[in-house]
């Protein structure tokens, strides 16, 4: 009886054992079984059709704004700035007074000008007499002739005397008014080089002011020669026909689009040396001075339609080890095909495909990750998902909502450790009474 009380828990945790491993044999069987099932089923995937469309080439180009008009102010008149008549930044209008200089000087000359006109016509006046008398004493002989001569020649002469004073008086009136320094263009002001007082002279190299016209305002584009060659080749192999959009789409620096569309301007007929670029010019309304000049931007330019392209969202194209751009495709038998294609470009975030498709090719666009070469699937239409706020959201929400457990682990974990202390001491306890009872019938025994 004792040798079979002493082996009855050893045959009770073998019988577990033997349970245990039965129990695992077959739920790996079963886990076997699921695995064939699903291999066996088509993976689902979502497909477009490819359908040729003629797809605008737009090509997107670095460039920087600059000013449609600008005019670096430069005094014409010597003399001391006496004012400064506008305000500094803001905007005036062609003709308007922006310095008042010092005139005296060119008052004074205007003065002596106008004497001198004077004096020129009292001559000529008199002259005139003079001629007028011997015209009549000429035709009865009074007069020589010779003297006639002479008096018709001094008229001329008192003349043109006349009219080289009048051009002096003209100049220095005109040389009077640069003393009024006066706004070339319209357009937005800069910061003044000088304050009232300073001396200035004619044609200095220092510019008074910067006036800068930024409504309407222009968008200098540069595209390396290497393009501009592919696109006047493939417009002369006929991949490309010769659009006459001239519309150009701006984005700015800090990832936004301008709201208002552009006109190409002009291309550049000849090639950078240093940059090895062309320039090309567009021209934006500015209304609400945006735009300033250099800026820089990214600038969205048509440079021909492709005719017969195919669009193909971006998720399903991937790049071979050699740089070879595929697509996965589902062919009449429901398998997948790995397809070599050339694209040139993006259009609305979809790769333009010249060539590797045909009409009526299923494209993978959903599920591309799960499949290979030669893989049953189950095609269905793509439907692009509309709302992917949603699914951040729900994870955002598990992200908190686990955030939150964490954060309340710590404060269960000190009552779940004070908690245990007085059953463990009785826990102890308990043992060490059944001792003390199991102790006291063998003494009993003995």
């Amino acid at each position: 009886m004792k040798t079979a009380k002493r082996w009855a828990p050893v045959l009770s945790a073998c019988t577990l054992a033997v349970t245990m491993a039965l129990v695992g044999c077959s739920k790996d069987a079963e886990q076997a079984q699921g695995a064939n099932a699903q291999q066996a089923q088509p993976t689902p995937v979502g497909v477009i059709v490819a359908q040729p469309q003629s797809v605008e080439n737009v090509v997107a180009m670095t460039g920087r704004t600059s000013a449609y008009e600008i005019s670096e102010v430069r005094p014409q008149a010597s003399g001391v700035i006496l004012k400064r008549l506008f305000t500094e930044g803001s905007y005036v209008r062609r003709g308007q007074a922006l310095y008042e200089i010092d005139d005296r000087t060119n008052r004074a000359s205007v003065d002596n000008y106008k004497a001198a006109e004077r004096r020129a016509q009292a001559n000529l006046n008199a002259l005139r007499v003079t001629e007028g008398r011997y015209r009549q004493l000429v035709g009865t002989n009074a007069v020589s002739k010779q003297e006639y001569d002479d008096a018709v020649a001094q008229v001329r002469l008192a003349e043109a005397d006349l009219a080289a004073a009048r051009a002096s008086l003209k100049d220095a009136q005109i040389n009077l008014g640069y003393s009024t320094v006066r706004a070339p263009i319209s357009g937005q002001t800069g910061r003044s080089s000088v304050t009232a007082g300073a001396l200035v002279s004619a044609s200095q190299a220092d510019p008074l002011v910067t006036i800068r016209q930024l409504d309407p305002i222009y968008v200098d584009i540069t595209q390396s020669s290497a393009e501009l060659l592919r696109l006047r080749q493939g417009l002369k192999d006929g991949n490309l026909d010769r659009s006459n959009n001239t519309k150009v789409k701006l984005k700015l620096e800090d990832g936004s689009t301008y709201p208002i569309e552009g006109n190409l301007a002009f291309s550049d007929a000849s090639v950078d040396p240093e940059t090895g670029s062309v320039t090309l010019r567009a021209v934006f309304s500015n209304p609400n001075q945006l735009l300033l000049p250099g800026m820089f931007a990214t600038a969205e330019v048509v440079q021909g339609i492709v005719p017969n392209a195919f669009l193909v969202p971006q998720v399903a194209l991937a790049r071979t080890p050699t740089g070879q751009a595929q697509v996965m495709v589902v062919n009449a038998q429901n398998k997948v095909e790995t397809r070599i294609v050339e694209t040139s470009g993006l259009k609305d975030q979809q790769w333009i495909v010249t060539k590797g498709l045909k009409t009526g090719d299923k494209i993978i666009v959903e599920g591309v990750a799960k499949v290979k070469e030669g893989q049953d699937v189950k095609p269905s239409p793509y439907q692009p998902k509309a709302d992917n706020a949603n699914p951040a959201q729900a994870g955002a929400g598990q992200t908190s909502g686990a955030a939150t457990g964490a954060a309340q682990k710590p404060d269960a974990q000190p009552n779940s450790q004070t908690q245990p202390k007085p059953q463990s001491q009785g826990e102890a306890a308990t043992p060490a009474k059944q001792n003390a009872q199991t102790e006291q019938p063998a003494t009993s025994n003995t």
